[in-house]
C-alpha cells in the first residue's frame, strides 16, 4: 500500500481560462517514493516542502516526454496546473526554453508560504484568492478562441481547422506556439490527445476511444509519451504515475 496521499481540486469556472487545477501530494512514508510525471499539456508551478531543506518554488514548462523523479520521505509537493494562455497573459514571459525543463522561482510567488502548503484547503483558498485579484484585459480574441476550441476538442482539431475558426494563419499559429511554448501546434495537440486518455486508462479501458485511429496507434502513442504500455499505466504499480493517481 502506498503512503502517497493525493489532493486534487479543479478551479472554479471563472478561472478556467488560465488554470486547470490545484493539487497536493504528501509522502507519509519513511522512504522516498519514485514517481513518473506524464506529459499533460500544462505549465505548472510547484511548491516543495522538504524535511531539513528550504521551501522551494519552481516553474515547469510543457513536457513532451515522461520524466522520473522522487518525492522525498516526509515531504509535500503542492502545484498549480496552468493552461498555455497563462504563459503570455499571466507570466508575460515565453517558456520555449523550458520545454521539458524546470526553473527555480524567487520565494514569495503569489505570497504563498510553506505554512500555506501544510493544509490543502488553506493552499487552494490562497490560490483562488490570488486568482481573483488578477486584472487581465485586452486578450487577443483569436488566441482566446483558438485555445478554447483546442481544449474543448481535446486536440482533435487540425491546424487548418483552427486557423479557419480563429481567423489566424497556420504559420502565425505555429510561430506563436514555438515562441511561447517551444513546440508546434501539432505536437501540442498530440499531447492533449494523450492527456484525454488518462480517465479511460485509470478506469481500465485499454482500447482506443475516438481520439485514436486503431489499437496499434493507441498503444504507440501511449508508449511514446509515457514510456509504458496502457496496461502498465492502468496497473499504476506503487502509485507511481502521479497524474493518474491524483485523478478521482
Amino acid at each position: 500500500m502506498s503512503n502517497l496521499i493525493h489532493h486534487y481540486q479543479p478551479v472554479p469556472s471563472e478561472f478556467t481560462l488560465w488554470v486547470e487545477s490545484v493539487w497536493m501530494t504528501e509522502n507519509l512514508d519513511s522512504q522516498d517514493k519514485p514517481v513518473v510525471v506524464l506529459p499533460d499539456g500544462r505549465v505548472d508551478i510547484h511548491f516543495f516542502s522538504l524535511p531539513d531543506a528550504p521551501f522551494q518554488t519552481s516553474l515547469a514548462g510543457i513536457d513532451t516526454q515522461a520524466s522520473c523523479t522522487e518525492i522525498s520521505a516526509g515531504s509535500r509537493v503542492c502545484g498549480i496546473g496552468f493552461y498555455p494562455l497563462a504563459v503570455e497573459y499571466l507570466f508575460h514571459t515565453p517558456l520555449s526554453g523550458l520545454l521539458n525543463g524546470r526553473a527555480n522561482l524567487e520565494q514569495g510567488f503569489w505570497n504563498i508560504t510553506e505554512q500555506d502548503t501544510r493544509d490543502f484547503d488553506i493552499f487552494k483558498l490562497k490560490v483562488f484568492t490570488q486568482l481573483a485579484q488578477l486584472d487581465i484585459s485586452d486578450i487577443d480574441a483569436r488566441k482566446l478562441k483558438m485555445f478554447t476550441a483546442l481544449h474543448q476538442s481535446q486536440g482533435q482539431l487540425k491546424v487548418a481547422e483552427l486557423a479557419d475558426l480563429c481567423h489566424w494563419s497556420s504559420r502565425q499559429i505555429n510561430r506563436y506556439f514555438n515562441q511561447w511554448l517551444g513546440l508546434s501546434l501539432k505536437a501540442y495537440s498530440s499531447i492533449l490527445r494523450f492527456r484525454a486518455s488518462f480517465p479511460t486508462l485509470k478506469a481500465g479501458k485499454l482500447f482506443p476511444e475516438s481520439d485514436f485511429v486503431d489499437q496499434s496507434h493507441f498503444i504507440k502513442e501511449i508508449k511514446k509519451y509515457s514510456g509504458h504500455t496502457p496496461k502498465q499505466l492502468y496497473q499504476n504499480q506503487d502509485d507511481r504515475f502521479i497524474q493518474l493517481s491524483i485523478l478521482k
